[in-house]
């Protein structure tokens, strides 16, 4: 069955990964809370910019930005997938994005 593209995919390659968030305007981040006293990134998300906000460069207050490097060195070492949506059904452009265990 062919896949549409409002379903779900998964994927571990860092260049597919990059090329989704920042067309939608994303970055790398983690959730601040998480992180370790020795610098050791904490969960792993992807925060997004609206450009439509009065002050669009403002990430959520609970997330600290990271580069994509320690970003894909937290994600590799992690062993998950990045599950991610093109489209949604409607045909809008998705943000909708996890990370899951490579076991489910």
């Amino acid at each position: 069955m062919a896949s549409t593209d409002h379903e779900s995919k998964t994927t571990t390659d860092h260049a597919t990964i990059k090329q989704w968030a920042e067309s939608r305007n994303g970055y790398p981040a983690t959730v601040a809370d998480t992180e370790s006293k020795g610098g050791e990134p904490g969960i792993l998300r992807i925060d997004f910019e609206d450009p439509s906000e009065e002050q669009p460069n403002t990430p959520d207050s609970g997330l600290h930005r990271i580069t994509w490097e320690e970003f894909f060195e937290k994600f590799d070492d992690a062993d998950v997938q990045f599950l991610y949506q093109e489209h949604t059904s409607d045909g809008s452009v998705s943000r909708f994005c996890k990370f899951i265990s490579e076991d489910d």
